[in-house]
């Protein structure tokens, strides 16, 4: 029995529904975006628990052998990562980002697929910020597909690197975070590093919707302050 409250059959259904009309190729294609969703959400959901295994004091050896790996290669891919005071709504943030990518057939995760991502997460801060500004999801997307490069000739395999400026804001995030006195990077942070790196497409994007650097700051520190009320 799966561990899991879904099976092949619902993933097979699901996607037919969604896709009634394409061809078989197109579904493959379609099928591998989402396999490779799962893989990246899968590494994070055991990311998620040896982080919390190792602040109850678990050793790398003790967590290689609940995994099946080596000491070695247990600590190669868990180890703490630019991604650890991430929320897991930020870190899904970022897996749409490269989902996005590669949907566009981009081999490279530029700033405006991380602010793809924070709009396919409504459940984030990011999201509720955008639309109070905006009033208008379509709007915001119809910006971002007008700044996307052109699609290339396939979709990318495997890992799809950061383009330079995305690792910056994800640095600038970071430091949003620190600035405003907190412990983990949201989703409303990382939207504060995308217009952080001011030549950024997402940052031009942000700056055309209306929106300053100073002032999207203090519009979240305010909505954090009343989300916490």
């Amino acid at each position: 029995m799966s561990p899991l409250d879904i099976s092949l059959a619902d993933l097979i259904a699901r996607l037919d529904e969604e896709f009634p009309d394409t061809d078989d190729l197109a579904r493959i294609s379609e099928a591998h975006l989402r396999a490779q969703t799962l893989s990246d959400l899968g590494d994070q959901l055991v990311g998620h628990y040896v982080g919390k295994a190792k602040q109850a004091g678990a050793s790398w050896s003790e967590i290689g052998d609940a995994i099946g790996v080596s000491k070695q290669a247990a600590q190669q891919r868990h180890a703490p990562n630019v991604f650890e005071r991430f929320t897991d709504l930020n870190r899904h943030g970022i897996v749409l980002a490269q989902e996005a990518a590669r949907a566009h057939k981009h081999d490279f995760i530029g700033t405006e697929h991380i602010l793809l991502g924070l709009l396919g997460e409504p459940r984030g801060l990011a999201y509720e910020v955008l639309m109070a500004k905006t009033e208008s999801e379509r709007r915001i997307r119809d910006a971002i597909e007008e700044a996307l490069p052109p699609a290339g000739e396939k979709a990318p395999r495997g890992h799809i690197p950061f383009r330079p400026e995305s690792k910056e804001a994800i640095e600038q995030a970071r430091r949003a975070s620190d600035d405003l006195g907190h412990d983990w990077v949201g989703t409303e942070h990382t939207l504060l590093g995308l217009i952080r790196v001011e030549q950024s497409p997402a940052a031009q994007i942000l700056r055309n919707l209306g929106f300053t650097s100073d002032e999207l700051h203090d519009t979240v520190r305010t909505a954090i302050t009343e989300r916490r009320a």
